[in-house]
């Protein structure tokens, strides 16, 4: 019999898109997110500077959709076309579109999972408060709340993530992933007093910006506003991704400003933000994770390919392996 009691670890497009088509077959599921919001990399960063709100997509920048599950989440989330019509983006913010899958969902936010425990059939989640939890620093003196028993638990987080999770548990499992691989990616976000003389998007063919983009010329954003992210190109952001977020902001705003050709004036507001897991380089080769028998599971962009698309795909994989279990 498939489980009825299921916990989700990430509630980024994955985690959201497994959650909603298994809450139609009436399965009682809980979700855990460390982020303040679901979303995943599909985020908004929202910050007030020189008396303004600004707002920048600083995870994915754009969406494509190649089948009609997608497009489906895209036409349900009111995404619109940008830059051009192969491409959209979710309005007024990106985080648009997971906020829309999320919507009478039970997420418990701010949670950083740490250890599955238990026995099939009856795992529990051990987390913390994510925002005690800081990235090269001890984990916090606090003992970890406990929820369960779960029939069932699906890992909807980055490779890596999952793999440690599963590395108690499910040893077998966790061996399965050591052959996906990321790339790295530092963003930048960018204020400028004044509108840049440059197209709305730019992706350079070499040097170490990826991608730059005008973020307040995306539809449904404050024209008004002069907001760019720029990204770091994989290798140079994987050469650089120990780096202190203020010397990869320096770096990245001067290689803009060499990718512009003239000096630029002074951002009043200028951060960088690493993300580890940007891309998928080498995927998992499988359409998800799952092994009936312990009733642990695996889904994201990481199992097929380097595209949001992919982790609603793999979702709906997963989903499907465990009804038919």
């Amino acid at each position: 019999m498939p489980p009825t009691d299921i916990a989700i670890v990430g509630a980024g497009l994955a985690g959201l898109a497994c959650a909603k088509t298994l809450a139609a077959y009436d399965v009682r599921l809980r979700l855990y997110d460390k982020g303040r919001g679901p979303g995943g990399r599909m985020a908004t960063r929202r910050v007030e500077a020189d008396g303004h709100v600004l707002n920048f997509d600083h995870g994915a920048q754009y969406l494509t959709a190649h089948g009609d599950a997608f497009a489906a989440v895209l036409d349900a989330a009111h995404a619109k076309e940008w830059p051009d019509a192969g491409r959209r983006v979710g309005v007024p913010r990106m985080v648009s579109v997971p906020r829309a899958l999320a919507e009478g969902l039970d997420i418990d936010l701010s949670r950083h999972v740490t250890e599955i425990s238990g026995a099939p059939g009856a795992w529990y989640l051990h987390h913390l408060d994510a925002r005690q939890v800081r990235p090269g620093r001890p984990m916090p003196a606090a003992a970890p709340e406990r929820d369960g028993p779960f029939q069932a638990v699906i890992l909807a987080v980055p490779a890596p993530q999952a793999q440690a999770l599963l590395a108690g548990p499910a040893p077998h499992l966790a061996a399965v992933l050591d052959v996906v691989r990321f790339e790295p990616c530092w963003a930048l976000m960018l204020a400028f007093p004044e509108r840049l003389d440059l197209p709305d998007t730019l992706r350079p063919a070499a040097g170490p910006i990826g991608w730059a983009a005008r973020d307040s010329s995306k539809p449904g954003r404050d024209a008004s506003l002069e907001l760019w992210v720029v990204q770091g190109g994989p290798a140079w952001s994987r050469e650089h991704v120990e780096l202190p977020a203020e010397d990869a902001a320096a770096r990245l705003l001067e290689a803009f400003a060499v990718q512009a050709g003239t000096a630029l004036p002074e951002p009043f507001y200028k951060s960088a933000h690493r993300w580890r897991y940007a891309l998928v380089e080498v995927p998992l080769g499988a359409p998800c994770l799952w092994d009936a028998a312990s009733g642990l599971g695996a889904a994201g962009d990481w199992c097929i390919g380097a595209r949001a698309e992919a982790a609603v795909d793999s979702a709906a994989a997963l989903v499907a392996a465990i009804r038919s279990t």
